[in-house]
């Protein structure tokens, strides 16, 4: 890797650690030749994921658009930006998971995925995003998915 400060051709690794629950490597660096120190962040890139919406439609796979969908249904409630990175690795390593060897994923199999670890960590959040996810109709529908977390709960007790 190149070095900031003087564009030196090389740079040498002084440390290495896992992050994002092995999903990104932070890497301490220095030039040899300026001695400058830096660090580096290494992480899994989905490349070539397409999505496949509810019309047919196809897209490229977009970390920010999960992390801008969780950030509406999580605000004021997470807090933590850190949980908030792990979060958005469990959720990105799931949709590698579920596209495994294919090119392509579909829209619902990505919010689905998303649910699930909502369900996990936040029940308001989780409600937050599927009204909007699942497109309740009305009032009704809405109250059923409060009713069915609400049961589950009771029922772990």
């Amino acid at each position: 890797m190149r070095c900031p400060a003087c564009l030196h051709d090389d740079t040498k690794v002084l440390d290495s650690r896992d992050m994002d629950e092995g999903m990104a490597t932070r890497r301490r660096r220095e030039c040899p030749q300026c001695e400058f120190r830096f660090s580096t962040k290494e992480q899994v890139e989905i490349l070539n994921l397409k999505v496949k919406k509810h019309n047919g439609k196809l897209e490229p796979y977009s970390t920010d658009k999960i992390a801008r969908g969780l950030h509406i249904a999580l605000e004021k409630r997470l807090g933590d930006e850190e949980r908030f990175k792990k979060l958005v690795a469990a959720i990105e390593r799931d949709v590698q998971i579920a596209a495994k060897s294919d090119d392509t994923i579909e829209s619902k199999a990505i919010g689905d995925i998303v649910m699930r670890h909502l369900k996990k960590i936040d029940k308001i959040a989780y409600i937050r995003f599927a009204s909007v996810y699942q497109d309740f109709e009305d009032l009704v529908a809405f109250q059923e998915e409060v009713e069915r977390l609400l049961s589950r709960r009771s029922k772990k007790k």
